[in-house]
């Protein structure tokens, strides 16, 4: 338990760091360059301080392995060809975390920390839908309760009698949602074929490419760079990092049953109660319902 609340409150300062940053004209590309820095080099820390890149053998070619992939899903490739996979799913889906991580800024600016670290939470819904298609992981009955609670929550957010009026269903919520769940399908993608002791090449990968996608928007954009936009940064990347590395060693003394709804809810009840108690912010009526549909939803949802 120790282990999961720590990733609970690693998760939740993401979104509240996020908050700080409103007021203070930060850049946020910075912000963002500077987090999938230090994340990626934390990463790159790990695998040496380990020695995962030591003495691997190489048994057999990865494109051998990877011809066993389509023929058995149950098939978990060996160290030497997890560290290939590892790189390249970590490099493709590097742009879609970057791509989450800007949308989740802009979504706390327009919409507030409370309601967009929950649609962020509600990407779980997009590996679900990847694992009915791919994997045939069909969900229970009390998950598709759950699923039809999430997507009835998202509809309470975006949609007023203004929005149904001018059709106006806010960009931002969505593709915060559509985005951080591919960034979620890449977790699920690499661990469903890859040994977990090379999850640290992984999120190498992942994060090296956010962070020279980041460079790119960064100088694009030619904003001004400040030191404390590098600070926040560093102090987002390392709770953005640590979530996950956590969570892994929670789900190592934890039934996954009680891990994933614990850390859902968890987190979204902690950043609620972090964005009222450190910046008052007001939680209106129609976005607490949405917050406690979505609560009864991910633990339906991970049951």
């Amino acid at each position: 338990m120790f282990y999961l609340t720590l990733a609970i409150i690693c998760s939740a300062s993401i979104a509240l760091i996020f908050k700080y940053t409103e007021g203070t004209n930060a850049n946020r590309y910075v912000i963002t360059n500077a987090n999938y820095f230090i994340a990626f080099a934390i990463s790159l820390f790990l695998i040496f301080s380990k020695g995962l890149l030591f003495g691997i053998t190489r048994e057999s070619s990865f494109a051998t392995e990877f011809s066993l992939l389509s023929s058995n899903n149950d098939y978990i490739l060996s160290p030497y060809s997890s560290i290939i996979w590892g790189l390249i799913i970590g490099g493709i889906f590097g742009s879609f975390f970057f791509l989450s991580f800007v949308y989740y800024q802009k979504s706390i600016k327009e919409n507030g920390v409370g309601i967009s670290g929950t649609i962020a939470k509600l990407g779980i819904l997009i590996p679900m839908i990847f694992s009915i298609v791919i994997w045939k992981e069909f969900p229970s009955t009390i998950q598709w309760i759950g699923i039809i609670l999430s997507l009835v929550s998202i509809l309470i957010v975006n949609l007023s009698q203004k929005s149904l009026e001018k059709f106006d269903v806010k960009p931002t919520i969505i593709f915060l949602f559509i985005f951080g769940g591919m960034a979620e399908f890449s977790s699920k993608f690499y661990q469903k074929y890859a040994l977990n002791d090379y999850k640290d090449v992984f999120l190498f990968a992942l994060f090296f490419v956010a962070f020279l996608i980041s460079i790119f928007y960064t100088f694009r954009k030619k904003g001004e760079i400040m030191k404390k936009d590098i600070l926040i940064g560093f102090a987002v990347g390392i709770p953005n990092l640590f979530s996950s590395y956590f969570l892994i060693l929670a789900l190592a003394t934890l039934k996954t049953s009680v891990v994933f709804p614990i850390y859902s809810a968890g987190s979204i009840v902690l950043i609620n109660i972090g964005g009222f108690l450190l910046f008052k912010e007001k939680i209106t009526r129609k976005n607490q319902v949405a917050i406690i549909l979505t609560i009864i939803a991910l633990i339906l949802i991970n049951r």
